[in-house]
């Protein structure tokens, strides 16, 4: 419909299959509710969201006295976040996973590797640390209905900046949507990858909204936790952002 192409049975779609995903982390969580300690509720939360999970994890590790597990975790939800990416882009659009997969998958290794290793380090706390994160449920209407709207404004700005700025306009609100959830933007150029603009232009503007949103969520961890734990939790998903980018070396 309209100029912009509006597809509502698409534009559902899309909301079903992320409200899907995270669904099913939520029921996972709430299955093993009570067992599995911090690093258990990151792989699960980034499945979720990883936002959100940044800043619950930042939250509690203010008092400091465990700051390597929580920064490590950190970083660890983040890795998930780009397996998510992967199983997303590859419902929607598959040559786009194929060139973004190879990238991604290592990305998720390495952020999990190190993150685990960084959470194994000596902390001053001792004893185990419980994992209290309870994440809402994704399927409520209001929260399908949300993204919704955040998924056509993303495909609407993104068709304009396509229209009228070409590949550097949707560089730029790439960079703009990281600091944000990525999931509208990222689905929106699902949508525009092939059809609208170049599987590379598209592929390379998923590289930099994730890696946008990792700088933001150590901005996120660094505001939220004490500053020891924020300082590495940030550095940590810095280094991850800026690895991030590698790929368009390739891909531009």
């Amino acid at each position: 419909f309209g100029p912009f192409q509006i597809n509502p049975f698409k534009t559902w779609v899309v909301v079903v299959a992320v409200s899907g995903i995270s669904y099913g982390s939520y029921v996972v969580q709430r299955l093993t509710r009570g067992h599995g300690g911090v690093i258990l509720s990151a792989i699960l939360g980034g499945a979720y969201s990883s936002t959100v999970t940044t800043v619950v994890l930042a939250k509690r590790a203010s008092p400091g006295d465990h700051r390597h597990l929580f920064a490590g975790s950190i970083l660890i939800a983040s890795g998930v976040m780009y397996l998510r990416l992967v199983i997303l882009v590859g419902l929607f659009n598959h040559q786009m996973m194929l060139t973004l997969a190879p990238w991604f998958i290592a990305l998720a290794a390495i952020a999990t590797g190190v993150g685990w290793l960084w959470s194994r380090r000596m902390d001053a706390g001792t004893g185990e640390v419980k994992r209290e994160f309870e994440p809402k449920n994704p399927l409520e209407l209001g929260a399908a209905f949300l993204f919704a709207v955040l998924f056509l404004t993303m495909l609407v700005a993104t068709r304009l900046a396509i229209a009228h700025l070409g590949s550097g306009g949707v560089y730029g609100l790439a960079a703009i949507a990281g600091v944000t959830d990525v999931d509208p933007f990222i689905m929106s150029m699902t949508q525009a990858a092939g059809t609208l603009t170049h599987l590379q232009v598209a592929s390379a503007s998923v590289l930099i909204a994730a890696a946008s949103n990792n700088l933001v969520k150590g901005a996120y961890a660094r505001f939220f936790a004490d500053r020891k734990t924020g300082n590495e939790s940030f550095c940590l998903l810095a280094g991850l952002g800026l690895l991030g980018l590698a790929p368009l070396f390739w891909l531009l």
